[in-house]
């Protein structure tokens, strides 16, 4: 089961990020995510267990899971970013073992090691895209009363 990994402190950000559309902000934080993630990505396939390299090539980062791990999942949040490999039986044995293999875990290392890094990434890119998203709504705006002559 995946680990829960809760922001607290951020409140200006999140005061922010309800000023925009909603569309937006779950672009925003979903943008955010994927490149929050990367410094894991890129942890756990230099980690993962080399046969064929089937393995550290089925991943990615993305909000969307596979049919059976949409199953399984209980959402959380409105948005949510997966890292990790793909819905292949062999991450699950490698991970974790079982009575004829023992565990080589690649995915716990990588996350463990990195969250830290992910905050802070989360931190600096959610202001700066809040921004942006901010600047682009009033250019539109701007334009709009241009438009109209007001």
């Amino acid at each position: 089961m995946a680990e829960l990994f809760k922001v607290e402190g951020l409140k200006e950000l999140d005061d922010a990020l309800s000023l925009l559309p909603e569309a937006t902000a779950k672009n925003i934080l979903r943008r955010v995510g994927r490149q929050a993630l990367e410094p894991v990505d890129e942890a756990w396939r230099a980690n993962a267990p080399y046969l064929t390299g089937a393995l550290a090539d089925s991943g990615a980062i993305g909000s969307k899971l596979s049919r059976r791990q949409r199953a399984l999942h209980q959402s959380e949040s409105t948005v949510e970013v997966f890292a990790g490999p793909g819905p292949n039986p062999q991450a699950i044995q490698d991970e974790f073992g079982n009575q004829h293999q023992h565990a080589q875990p690649f995915l716990t290392p990588a996350w463990e090691g990195n969250k830290a890094k992910v905050l802070d990434i989360v931190k600096q890119l959610l202001r700066v895209e809040i921004d942006k998203a901010a600047a682009r709504a009033a250019r539109k705006a701007a334009r709009l009363i241009a438009k109209n002559g007001g």
